[in-house]
């Protein structure tokens, strides 16, 4: 039997992404094959995090329990798992159910696409002042969809021009949802907006993380 190491299970406003300010269960699996220097989570990647194992019916469950609609399995790094496709699938065959994976970038998100409608990547692409920008895997860029949300992580004016060129090189804004997403507290919101007005960029969408505004960086919320 397979056990998933869930880290945190709780109910809260989704914080982020194309259901920001709507209601989501969120699943948080333990590990992460990135260290970004602004991570929120890195308490989630240590070796003695204390991970609860689930199977993919107990985490089922859970959230039938909760009678939210929106599920976000994240992290860490939910990818790293290749099994994590067997809960992905086992959650998704309840068409009642909107399934969002939150993926750092880095994973070949082919590896666990599936052919249904209630199921999204929210995929981040780390830009240079993350220090892990070698690490993107560029290929999902080639295969992104519709129903997908490209988060561009930005923290500086590098990282907005580096976005910029992925942007326009991969034709995404007629693709999938495209966001930046402001590092906490190391970018002035209004240099995002003079930098989307300086180069007409008409599609993109300015995020706030939510939670942040309303919690600061607590855990379970």
């Amino acid at each position: 039997m397979k056990y998933y190491n869930v880290v945190e299970k709780f109910v809260s406003i989704n914080g982020e992404g194309q259901r920001s300010g709507e209601l989501a269960v969120f699943i948080r699996l333990a590990k992460c094959n990135l260290r970004c220097n602004y991570c929120d989570t890195m308490w989630a990647n240590e070796e003695n995090v204390g991970a609860t194992p689930m199977t993919k019916e107990d985490i089922y469950n859970y959230i039938l329990d909760t009678k939210i609609k929106n599920v976000t399995l994240t992290g860490g790094e939910p990818l790293l798992d290749v099994e994590v496709k067997d809960l992905m699938e086992y959650i998704v065959k309840d068409r009642s159910l909107f399934l969002e994976i939150e993926t750092n970038g880095s994973i070949d998100l082919n590896l666990f696409r599936l052919d249904v409608k209630n199921l999204s990547f929210t995929m981040d692409y780390k830009g240079p002042s993350s220090e892990m920008e070698e690490f993107m895997s560029m290929k999902n860029f080639e295969t992104i969809s519709e129903l997908d949300t490209v988060k561009f992580v930005v923290g500086d004016y590098k990282d907005l021009l580096k976005a910029k060129g992925i942007i326009e090189k991969y034709d995404l804004i007629d693709r999938c949802s495209v966001y930046f997403s402001s590092i906490y507290k190391k970018i002035e919101l209004d240099e995002i907006v003079e930098f989307m007005k300086n180069f007409n960029l008409n599609g993109v969408r300015l995020q706030l993380q939510m939670h942040k505004f309303i919690w600061g960086n607590k855990q379970g919320v």
